[in-house]
């Protein structure tokens, strides 16, 4: 599939994900941090608590949707320029002639790569 194809999908796919993040974002990091907080201190692990329950302050002074959607937004542009690259790698290795031990070294990244961006798009759903 082309780059510019792959782009549009992509923007097309984003738009409700990163809507659906929005839902409960900051509730769920909190509910999150404080069933951690529950499980550290019923487990006796002061040190665990002191750490989870500053993170909580910090999430409760400084989280807000739109900082979510901008973190969410920013792994998802890394990830697409990471696979951008290595796709120009795989591209580049098989009008090089390389081997095909070196093109299926660069089709593994360009998998992995297209896994991590997955995993982005995922990470906004959540």
């Amino acid at each position: 599939m082309k780059t510019p194809l792959k782009a549009v999908l992509l923007c097309a796919l984003m738009a409700p994900m990163l809507a659906s993040a929005q839902t409960g974002g900051c509730d769920a990091k909190r509910e999150s941090l404080e069933k951690e907080i529950a499980y550290a201190r019923a487990h006796g692990n002061a040190k665990r608590v002191d750490g989870l329950e500053t993170a909580l302050k910090q999430m409760n002074a400084h989280c807000t949707e739109a900082s979510l959607r901008r973190d969410s937004e920013r792994k998802i542009a890394s990830a697409q320029k990471h696979l951008d690259e290595r796709e120009r790698d795989l591209q580049e290795a098989k009008a090089q002639g390389k081997s095909a031990k070196k093109i299926a070294d660069r089709q593994r990244k360009v998998d992995e790569a297209h896994a991590d961006l997955e995993r982005a798009l995922i990470g906004t759903h959540n």
